[in-house]
């Protein structure tokens, strides 16, 4: 029996209604032995098997719902270098060593996607002409002229344009200045982590959807997870389902503040409109604390988004706000329909840095992209795999590993950024 494309319960995404079709994967319904078993069908877990297949390893993937079913397949579809800090903040937060490793790895993080899309011949709408961080105010030009400053002293072939060049890139009055990353790009996020899926197959993985990991204890020397029809046995588990980990391990959860993010789209833009539109086709957000992004797809639907959840009666003004604000940024476009609309949760940090974790010296867990999931998500589970593999050692990982703590005043925060950007968007 294969499994059934589900996609998000009771809203319309573009990435479900225009990726391709889903690979064929079936429920686990026996007990089976592995090298290494990985929790969660998302960028991490399907890079981590792709890898660990590569390099001879028996894998095994289960998957609650279907691949790329939560974040993966939710995002914008950004595929950036580096994190949402700064270099020096991300040198202040962990040291000069992890520091200096973890911003080296991500600023080769799109490289690596798109080499993995190119060497898996995955159709994911993969545009290489970077992003732009755009400043829409004066504070926003400052923090820009930082990164700018900091991202050049480290070598990276960034670029601070002004407000024509700006104008020109974007099609649009609203910014004062914008950060060119060359590195980086868009894609179909679910279209992407789809064809991963199908190359770690190809290389040699075994993927199980439709099987929630309901835990693991140990038997032997060995662990094993349980799921609703099935078993797997493994010296080796990854544990890689980021914001979706729900109640597998609760310590997880509770270090993690859930940030909504949604997006609206439009139907395919007219020609003569979308040569005016973001006509250098980078994806672009900008530096608000409640920020807003804006990108194409291949058949030039504009794609708008921000902050918030679309559950309930929150959807009505977060769509009142997608049309006011494009029409806004675009004035060209007059009134627009938005005719898809989807959200998803992102696992923010008290800090800003993702989290490495072993519960065992054989379990390990990585969460806490805080917004990055591609480029982060894809270049972490390979190097989880080089790390299980024995190929490096724990020294040598972008992050030390550490142990989960709980969030002050989580929930609390998780409403602010719920109900705050409701009243922003119903303001505004």
């Amino acid at each position: 029996m294969t499994s059934s494309p589900r996609t998000l319960p009771d809203r319309r995404s573009l990435w479900a209604a225009t990726a391709p079709e889903l690979p064929r994967t079936e429920p686990l319904s026996e007990a089976i032995s592995t090298d290494v078993a990985i929790i969660g069908g998302g960028f991490t877990g399907i890079s981590a098997a792709l890898h660990l297949s590569q390099q001879g390893a028996k894998t095994v993937l289960l998957e609650a719902e279907q691949i790329g079913y939560g974040g993966s397949g939710r995002n914008v579809g950004l595929v950036n270098a580096g994190l949402w800090l700064k270099p020096s903040m991300v040198l202040q937060r962990l040291g000069q060593s992890y520091g200096q490793r973890l911003i080296s790895l991500l600023s080769e993080a799109p490289r690596l996607v798109f080499n993995l899309i190119e060497q898996h011949a995955i159709d994911c709408e993969a545009e290489r002409a970077g992003t732009l961080h755009c400043a829409p105010d004066r504070r926003g030009e400052a923090d820009l002229r930082q990164r700018a400053s900091e991202w050049l002293a480290l070598g990276a072939p960034v670029r601070l344009l002004g407000g024509e060049e700006t104008r020109t890139l974007t099609g649009s009055t609203l910014y004062r200045c914008s950060l060119l990353d060359p590195r980086a790009g868009t894609i179909q996020p679910l279209a992407y982590v789809r064809g991963l899926a199908r190359a770690a197959v190809a290389a040699g993985a075994s993927v199980f959807t439709g099987s929630r990991a309901k835990g693991w204890r140990k038997v032997g020397a060995h662990w094993q997870i349980e799921t609703e029809h099935g078993s797997v046995r493994a010296p080796w588990i990854i544990v890689a389902t980021g914001a979706y980990t729900l109640g597998l391990q609760p310590k997880i959860r509770g270090e993690q503040i859930h940030l909504p993010y949604f997006n609206f789209a439009t139907d395919p833009l007219p020609e003569e409109l979308r040569r005016t539109v973001l006509p250098g086709r980078q994806g672009i957000w900008d530096t608000r604390t409640v920020l807003s992004s804006f990108r194409l797809d291949r058949a030039g639907r504009l794609i708008v988004g921000s902050v918030g959840s679309l559950a309930g009666s929150h959807q009505a003004v977060h769509r009142a706000w997608a049309r006011r604000v494009t029409r806004k940024a675009f004035p060209q476009l007059g009134s627009v329909e938005l005719t898809y609309a989807w959200d998803g949760s992102i696992d923010m940090t008290s800090d800003y840095v993702p989290r490495l974790h072993r519960f065992d010296p054989h379990i390990l867990s990585i969460s806490g992209y805080n917004g990055r999931g591609i480029g982060p998500g894809t270049i972490f589970g390979r190097e989880l795999a080089r790390y299980v593999s024995g190929a490096i050692g724990a020294d040598e990982l972008p992050l030390p590993f550490s142990e989960p703590h709980g969030v002050r005043s989580r929930a609390l925060r998780e409403s602010l950024y719920r109900f705050g950007s409701l009243a922003l968007h119903w303001a505004g």
